[in-house]
């Protein structure tokens, strides 16, 4: 429970309420009308075991279970069969991993049938292996220093980085940028299940002396992997076929067909080895798996308004990432990515950042609990509102059905990842990356500096919150035609003030950016945010 102050009579109090919502028994709920459950696949030694479970047996011409191994675009029983088992309520059968090979089962989904009537009837739903880094040839050591993150400026070695303290660094990887068709004598080959894909080398040499530069200033890097449909004929099979036509700066990846998924898998194991920190080319601790996916018309393309069908999209491109990244390096973290739009969408081609998160974390209980992270971008209402610190009461609210999630309200969001249904499978409370957070100086550069400290001090307030990453470092002159100054820095390079404000936070030099903030705040930062005041204010944003 949340304790808060009411501040004046003219501000609008919100009272918060805990969360009481809690998820029903996923198993029931998926298990309903398939009496087998899986409820293990696990890799041992050059093996998957899979342990299998029946409230009641099912009826079948032999006695006999069979387990189909199927790639994520083959349903029902369209894959092979790769082990069977005398039926029972209770059974292990195990098969090869064949790790390595054109028979790999690491990325697969596996089901289970029994025979009847002659067919193969499917009784199970489906399971994928959860512990790919159980074959890690490396476990890198993470490089946490601390939350303090940002998207750089263009100029990513001019010192900046340094003088600011910067701890964490976010960047972009364009597929279409760094897959090629092998025709360049200087790009990469890559073997991957007995078959040769080919990288860039000049973008793949640039993106290796950021990730070491970076490396080597003590920063931990966190890449964005995105789909942007550009790139020559080599990467087009990476769009889904429902986003091919699109317009769009993203698309859904394509899991629909052998082409896309043998592509993605190689492309997840290419960067997941070269980055591990073991090849001489940079380390790279977090991978957040596109950006804003519940944008569909903006940021996850595809033409299906379904929430069902594009999560379960979703879900099958981040499992294929997920479980080839980590078979190469054990402790790199993956994420999800959603908006702050909670419970109201500004584009009705969007789906609702909860409904997303809801659904994404069904799919993942139902078919095998993994460690994955949640990534969350926690603007303002409107984007361009200045005050972080007193959003508009529309938007704003202290309960579950708040429109939206802000720095304000965040707490919404970190007891929401609390409840069971939502831990790790070691019962923990997920990462939750802020991977993306930026304040506008467009309506003064004063209300930039108090919500620079205001979201970074609230962040760190957070123990279940590990990145705050401050979009951007320099200004876009494109965004700045929507009143979005996000940047430390003008187009020019000059500094803010909110630049020495950020430089100051979390150094010797941080009780100067609080009280620098509570002056323009008219109130004791350090007192709003360790008694979670929050103050609200009418209309619906900022009016010239």
């Amino acid at each position: 429970m949340r304790r808060f102050k009411i501040m004046a009579a003219t501000l609008t109090v919100i009272v918060f309420s805990a969360i009481l919502s809690v998820f029903s028994d996923m198993t029931a709920v998926y298990a309903a009308g398939r009496p087998v459950n899986i409820d293990s696949c696990v890799i041992s030694g050059s093996e998957v075991i899979c342990r299998l479970s029946a409230a009641d047996i099912p009826a079948s011409d032999d006695g006999k279970y069979y387990i189909y191994a199927n790639e994520v675009y083959q349903d029902g029983t369209d894959g092979q069969v790769v082990a069977t088992g005398d039926i029972g309520d209770s059974v292990s059968v195990s098969f090869p991993l064949n790790y390595g090979t054109a028979a790999s089962n690491l990325s697969r989904k596996f089901l289970i049938a029994v025979k009847r009537g002659g067919q193969m009837t499917q009784v199970s739903n489906e399971h994928y292996i959860t512990n790919p880094e159980s074959i890690a040839a490396y476990s890198s050591a993470r490089m946490t220093a601390g939350i303090k993150g940002i998207l750089p400026g263009p100029a990513v070695n001019d010192g900046s980085l340094q003088d600011l303290g910067i701890q964490q660094v976010v960047y972009n990887i364009n597929l279409g940028d760094i897959c090629s068709d092998g025709s360049d004598p200087g790009n990469i080959p890559f073997t991957y299940n007995d078959k040769i894909f080919y990288f860039n080398g000049t973008v793949i040499s640039n993106y290796d002396a950021l990730v070491k530069y970076l490396n080597n200033s003590g920063i931990q890097v966190t890449m964005v992997i995105l789909n942007t449909g550009k790139g020559g004929a080599y990467a087009q099979d990476l769009i889904h076929p429902l986003a091919v036509g699109g317009d769009c700066p993203g698309y859904a990846l394509n899991i629909a067909n052998e082409a896309g998924v043998g592509h993605l898998k190689a492309i997840s194991a290419f960067l997941g080895k070269r980055y591990s920190g073991t090849q001489g080319c940079g380390q790279v601790d977090n991978w957040i798996l596109g950006n804003e996916t519940n944008a569909r018309t903006s940021w996850w393309y595809s033409s299906s308004a379904s929430l069902d069908l594009n999560v379960n999209m979703y879900v099958k491109a981040f499992r294929i990432f997920y479980n080839e990244v980590k078979s190469n390096n054990g402790n790199a973290r993956i994420y999800n990515s959603i908006d702050q739009e909670w419970n109201r969408k500004s584009n009705p081609g969007s789906f609702l950042a909860k409904e997303y998160l809801d659904q994404f974390n069904y799919y993942m209980l139902r078919e095998g609990n993994i460690n994955w992270d949640l990534s969350y971008h926690p603007y303002n209402s409107p984007l361009y509102d200045p005050y972080a610190w007193n959003g508009p009461a529309v938007w704003v609210k202290e309960n579950i059905t708040t429109p939206y999630i802000t720095m304000q309200n965040i707490g919404i969001l970190i007891d929401y990842m609390h409840q069971p249904a939502f831990l790790n499978p070691a019962g923990e409370v997920r990462s939750i990356s802020l991977a993306e957070i930026g304040y506008t100086s467009a309506f003064g550069t004063d209300n930039q500096e108090a919500s620079v400290a205001y979201g970074y001090l609230k962040a760190a307030s957070l123990p279940d919150v590990d990145a705050f990453m401050l979009y951007r470092q320099t200004d876009d002159t494109h965004e700045m035609l929507s009143n979005l100054a996000l940047g430390l820095e003008d187009v020019a390079g000059n500094h803010k003030p909110a630049y020495d404000i950020y430089k100051y936070l979390g150094t010797e030099k941080e009780a100067l950016a609080k009280a620098r903030a509570s002056e323009i705040i008219g109130m004791d930062i350090d007192t709003m945010i360790r008694e979670n005041i929050i103050w609200t204010r009418g209309g619906d944003g900022v009016t010239n």
